[in-house]
């Protein structure tokens, strides 16, 4: 026969189940709004929310095309040759435009920015400086061609037009299903109502039609490096038979101390 050694005192154990007990109604009474029966908590904000950090200044590392792209900090940049797609599935009528490309043309309209369009700025080389604009807005800034894109959550403000377009984010996560933890994400945007310029400094075209979309990742190396791999692709009904697809890559500096805004260039 077991005996029980413990003999509890229901005099002290009742009060406590009791209290214990009207706590935990209190809690669940309150609710996500953490206030008795008030409204649930506001949901994050994009920049709280944030799976991952894209702040900070960034130099292009050339591993597509470096024939016509080269490393900084010399920022030298060979015009391709006129007519030459370097894997752009272009149309006839595109490659029609691209072989009548007069550069002197460009400087002569003051469209000398038309190749620093969103659909082809990335892959100039040079660094790209990212802030937070405020909760819902990242603002990428360029040093080459001082170009600045706001990329916004939610209903956007800009209403497109000019050479950046009008470019909507969204965080793409990978986990936090069901209260679990994010383990990592991807910042997509999706740009449209852009300005006619050049897919490539050579007067290949895109359209006012053409719709860019990106993918942001950050990738962290044990050693301490980072880098943003940006993967795009642009759709033009107009001058492309199909989708362009490009990756391209940055690295991760210290601080601004490399940063040299110039101004766009249409040779």
């Amino acid at each position: 026969m077991r005996l029980n050694r413990t003999k509890r005192n229901p005099a002290r154990v009742l009060p406590k189940l009791a209290l214990f007990i009207a706590i935990s109604m209190m809690v669940h009474a309150q609710g996500p709004g953490g206030g008795r029966g008030g409204p649930p908590s506001p949901p994050a904000t994009p920049k709280a929310a944030a799976p991952v950090d894209l702040t900070g200044y960034w130099v292009a590392v050339v591993t597509e095309d470096w024939r016509y792209r080269m490393l900084p900090p010399a920022k030298f940049e060979v015009t391709p040759a006129l007519g030459s797609r370097v894997n752009i599935p272009m149309n006839a009528e595109a490659r029609k435009i691209a072989l009548g490309w007069d550069p002197a043309k460009d400087e002569a309209a003051g469209e000398q920015c038309r190749a620093y369009g969103a659909p082809n700025i990335m892959r100039i080389p040079g660094r790209v400086h990212i802030t937070w604009q405020d909760d819902q807005t990242l603002k990428l800034e360029t040093d080459a061609g001082t170009q600045t894109r706001l990329l916004e959550f939610g209903a956007t403000k800009n209403p497109g037009g000019g050479w950046q377009g009008n470019s909507s984010a969204t965080w793409e996560v990978v986990g936090g299903g069901r209260g679990g933890p994010i383990l990592s994400g991807s910042l997509k945007i999706v740009t449209s109502k852009l300005k006619p310029g050049y897919l490539q400094k050579n007067g290949i075209p895109y359209s006012a039609n053409a719709t860019l979309t990106e993918f942001f990742d950050r990738v962290d190396e044990q050693g301490g490096a980072s880098y943003l791999v940006v993967t795009s692709t642009v759709d033009d009904p107009l001058y492309l038979t199909e989708p362009y697809l490009t990756s391209t890559h940055f690295k991760k500096e210290a601080d601004a101390s490399n940063w040299k805004p110039s101004p766009c260039s249409s040779r």
